[in-house]
């Protein structure tokens, strides 16, 4: 189980770079794996936190993404969080997190995972 965490602010996203395999250099949403003991709104806030250097109020689940092969390393079910920004806060990458970047929404560099996939949902809800 995974959370990944979607940062919208200004016609942007935000999204790390991966520094570790799968997916070594490529961007995505920060998040991660569940640590036992925790909730899945914890695990968002903590990932969120230890790869961005942000502590973001109102994260808000924005679905359940289960697709077999979703994910290279075996069969994970994610739950994704949005939080809609006034403003894009200043990100610091850290724990597996080579960079952090606001990116335009209309000039996406590829997306790991299913990341577009996962995006797209969240764009195209009311």
């Amino acid at each position: 189980m995974t959370a990944d965490i979607v940062l919208l602010a200004e016609g942007s996203v935000l999204l790390i770079e991966r520094g570790n395999d799968p997916y070594k250099g490529c961007w995505a949403f920060p998040g991660g794996f569940l640590e036992e003991g925790e909730t899945i709104d914890e695990c968002a806030r903590r990932e969120l936190r230890e790869e961005t250097g942000l502590d973001i109020g109102g994260l808000r689940q924005a679905g359940v993404f289960s697709r077999p092969g979703r994910d290279p390393r075996g069969w994970t079910v994610t739950v994704a969080f949005v939080a809609e920004l006034p403003s894009r806060p200043a990100a610091s990458a850290g724990d597996d997190a080579a960079r952090a970047r606001w990116f335009a929404l209309n000039a996406l560099p590829p997306l790991a995972f299913d990341h577009s996939e996962i995006l797209q949902s969240i764009l195209q809800r009311p």
